[in-house]
């Protein structure tokens, strides 16, 4: 497994929106594209550009310009811990390329909107990147809040509308789906915690996690401990878009936390990137927290498959505390 909090409108605004007429051209409840594909290859390329610059420098409030999110929380922790160990920065980056892109643009109501980048990357071997840039408003800037590494045989075909536009699936109970985008979270960190149900499929996120866990939960010197808390769906809103046999693409965050309690005589081992993370000193115990976003197939809610199938999933420490 890889190691890699604001949306309120109010209602004096929301009045001021609809006297003016500006709803239906600001895509508050009109259903119009996401973005242009022209304004989508710019904010790529601008990504790319500034993702350069800020991970040469470990730059955390550079990547803040072009990150949010589950994606953001992620490598601006990561690029604050090395900018702590290494402030003069990688001289040995090696730039990131992303090539053979594809643009899924949908059709939307409301925010925030979003639209997914498909890319080869020169940092990825063969998998693709998933990138999911979104914004809360017109006035806002793209950013990347999504992440996904797949294996190219697991690039679903996307199902387009009438007017070739991708086909975003809301998040409530509309979605006709196995699991509704916004329960995903909690449904995936309750099972973390008490094993129970069968709505994610076997494999190693789901079964094989719980395995590990068991396996090093009580070792002779150290007792290991873990909570999964769901991730706020308007904090961290997941999103996904259909797939041509009625399946969805999705995209959402959670929380978890591991503790480490040692022994007597015994300190816990700190990572060095986990440390410029850290509040106080880890003398018997250790507590990280960490941000997950995964990246998953649902099953069409009348569809044979009756299982949630991960296709990637990352996660890095975003805090830490010792005691």
């Amino acid at each position: 497994m890889k190691a890699r909090v604001l949306a309120a409108a109010g209602v004096a605004m929301a009045l001021a929106a609809t006297l003016s007429g500006c709803m239906t051209v600001h895509g508050e409840t009109a259903i119009v594209p996401a973005t242009s594909k022209a304004e989508a290859k710019k904010v790529l390329k601008d990504f790319v550009t500034v993702t350069n610059k800020a991970n040469q420098a470990y730059d955390a409030k550079l990547n803040a310009t072009i990150e949010r999110d589950a994606l953001g929380d992620i490598d601006q922790a990561g690029l604050k811990a090395r900018h702590a160990i290494t402030p003069e920065g990688d001289e040995e980056y090696q730039p990131l390329k992303l090539t053979s892109t594809q643009f899924h643009i949908p059709q939307q109501a409301g925010w925030p909107k979003f639209f997914v980048v498909d890319a080869a990357s020169n940092k990825a071997s063969e998998k693709r990147w998933m990138l999911v840039f979104a914004r809360d408003s017109i006035d806002d800037k793209w950013k990347a809040a999504y992440l996904g590494l797949l294996n190219p045989d697991d690039v679903p075909d996307l199902a387009k509308d009438e007017d070739g536009y991708a086909k975003a699936v809301p998040n409530g109970g509309g979605a006709d789906l196995l699991i509704a985008p916004d329960k995903l979270s909690k449904a995936y960190t309750t099972y973390l915690q008490d094993g129970k149900g069968s709505t994610f499929a076997d494999g190693p996120q789901t079964t094989e996690w719980r395995e590990r866990r068991e396996k090093w939960a009580n070792r002779p010197a150290a007792r290991n401990e873990w909570a999964d808390l769901p991730a706020d769906s308007e904090q961290y809103p997941p999103m996904g878009l259909y797939t041509e046999d009625g399946d969805a693409l999705v995209f959402f965050a959670s929380h978890h936390h591991t503790k480490q309690t040692v022994a007597e005589g015994y300190t816990p081992k700190v990572d060095p990137l986990v440390e410029p993370l850290m509040k106080g000193e880890a003398k018997r115990s250790l507590t990280q927290m960490l941000m997950g976003q995964q990246v998953v197939s649902v099953p069409a809610a009348d569809a044979d498959e009756d299982q949630v199938g991960f296709l990637d999933r990352q996660s890095g420490v975003v805090s830490a505390e010792g005691e």
